[in-house]
């Protein structure tokens, strides 16, 4: 999805800034509604039929979603990265090639999708599983095409910006399995693991995609795409789970 995202800016004209504002916000708003029907709820009702009351079940997943944070936070802090607009970020950032500091960056985003895929699909039914993966995979076709048109309006040539915005999904397959395999080692870290990926998830929106959205004076644009994603991943959730 990332791939067939990202293609079309080989003949495609640069988006304007408020396009890819636009963008940035559907792909938060699909992002939230998948932590919470996706992620939140799911590892509540875990809890709950491993034998926890209501409130062990919200605490245990809520524990998940601080570890989760958390850890994007120390990832955020000790790998350098570039963003589109903030600029340069993390320890040594001036000693590496521009980049492959957006593809830091870009991996960044990429993590805690590929987290929650992994988790869903070996601690939650089928069902379920696919609509998460379906409204991230829609998430991800503007999200190439943002990261491909943002590579090539700071420079780079559309065929590398191409190849760029193509490679940064492949971490999401890589987080995937390693989700599924702390799910399948033990059952009772799944309402863990489901918080976990929340967490990491709502950690990205805030500290990463709200905020670029909202840097150049479009934010009643990224607000409406956030909206409108939201609206789209609960349907599919709803729909499908």
């Amino acid at each position: 999805a990332t791939a067939l995202g990202a293609l079309p800016v080989l003949l495609s004209q640069t988006l304007s800034s408020r396009s890819q504002d636009t963008l940035f916000g559907f792909g938060a708003g699909v992002m939230l509604a998948a932590c919470a029907f996706s992620l939140v709820v799911p590892g509540i009702n875990a809890a709950e039929m491993q034998g926890a009351g209501p409130w062990q079940a919200a605490l245990t997943v809520g524990g998940g979603i601080l570890c989760g944070g958390i850890f994007l936070l120390l990832i955020d802090h000790l790998v350098p990265h570039e963003h589109f607009i903030k600029g340069l970020e993390g320890p040594a950032a001036h000693t590496l090639r521009r980049t492959w500091l957006f593809v830091f960056a870009i991996a960044l985003h990429n993590l805690p999708e590929g987290l929650a895929i992994g988790v869903a699909y070996a601690g939650t039914d089928a069902l379920h599983a696919s609509a998460l993966t379906m409204g991230i995979a829609i998430q991800d076709v503007p999200e190439g095409l943002v990261v491909a048109a943002a590579l090539v309006a700071v420079g780079y040539s559309r065929l590398k910006s191409v190849a760029l915005g193509i490679a940064s999904g492949l971490v999401e397959p890589v987080a995937a399995v390693f989700g599924a395999l702390i799910v399948s080692f033990s059952q009772a870290l799944l309402p863990w693991a489901l918080g976990f990926a929340a967490g990491a998830m709502l950690f990205v929106i805030s500290h990463e995609i709200i905020p670029e959205s909202h840097r150049k004076g479009h934010e009643k644009f990224a607000t409406a795409g956030l909206l409108i994603g939201f609206v789209i991943m609960m349907t599919l959730d709803t729909a499908l789970g």
